[in-house]
């Protein structure tokens, strides 16, 4: 009994979704460690806030969909524990507060360790942006009106998983700013995104039923694919822009292996026909994306 309700609480946790959002905090350190400024306390401090966050995000979601109705038989995704009733509301919402709680402590403890422990207007900024990343966690599908059901859901995930997760981790690391950073901190926004959409064409025709208004709904199947398309296209061009200008070692070019990978994801995704279709692609959005970041991680750890 006590392992079947561990799984679900796995699963509610949703493992695989937790290496992408590692990913953008990955990009940061490797970038810090290409010019051999790296923390090791504030890498592993990013790595259990962001860990926090996203399990946050993945329970928040669960409830919210929920509560709306938006989870249910029609949906073509895994079934999650709280739609089966394995889960109980008053149980999420517990498990909700706690990693709260814990993205707080985790979260106030990355930004003193990476400002030294030094009161200022960053550490102040730093703050208000942990608290919008909570508050984003919860709202995209809790509350009144959830931002995930407006079509804002693309444009919190790429800042949260671009700018704010790859140049914030950055900062933390070297305490200092280059504008080129913000180049690949588009890039794994725009990665992020790329998941985002394919999960939301997937789910088109349950999340319409329900009157959750996505991008692949606003545009409709044919054109979202065409919007993916170009997502894809900007994150691998900012990537080369970036390394071009900003390249420590010529094993950084690797990162553009990326490109075959995508190509191939691309040509299944047009000519998919139906969104249950979609599906497999998630986790090859997913691959491409943390195989971008491993990438880049080789040609920066060489130059050490």
């Amino acid at each position: 009994m006590k392992e079947t309700i561990l799984k679900e609480w796995i699963d509610a946790a949703r493992p695989r979704t937790l290496p992408l959002s590692l990913s953008s905090t990955l990009m940061g350190s490797f970038m810090a460690l290409s010019f051999h400024q790296f923390s090791w306390s504030v890498f592993i401090l990013a790595m259990l806030t962001t860990v926090m966050l996203q399990i946050l995000a993945n329970l928040a979601n669960d409830y919210g969909d929920t509560l709306s109705g938006v989870d249910n038989k029609e949906r073509i995704g895994p079934k999650r524990g709280l739609q089966r009733g394995a889960i109980s509301l008053q149980a999420m919402r517990n498990a909700i507060i706690i990693n709260v709680l814990l993205s707080v402590i985790f979260g106030i403890w990355l930004i003193l360790e990476g400002l030294h422990y030094r009161i200022s207007i960053m550490a102040l900024i730093y703050l208000l942006m942990g608290f919008a990343a909570i508050l984003a966690a919860i709202k995209y599908t809790v509350g009144r009106n959830p931002y995930g059901y407006v079509g804002l859901g693309d444009l919190f995930v790429f800042i949260f998983f671009g700018p704010v997760g790859v140049a914030g981790t950055y900062y933390l690391h070297t305490n200092t700013w280059d504008p080129c950073v913000w180049l690949p901190s588009i890039s794994l926004g725009l990665f992020s995104v790329a998941v985002l959409n394919i999960n939301n064409m997937r789910d088109l025709s349950s999340d319409a039923s329900w009157g959750k208004k996505t991008i692949p709904i606003l545009l409709g199947f044919q054109k979202a694919k065409i919007y993916h398309l170009f997502i894809l296209l900007i994150a691998d061009a900012a990537f080369f822009v970036y390394i071009y200008y900003r390249q420590t070692s010529i094993l950084q070019w690797l990162t553009l292996l990326n490109i075959p990978w995508f190509v191939l994801h691309l040509t299944k995704v047009f000519k998919i026909k139906t969104q249950k279709e979609l599906d497999p692609e998630l986790k090859k959005v997913i691959m491409g994306t943390i195989f971008t970041v491993i990438l880049y991680g080789i040609g920066s750890i060489w130059v050490i």
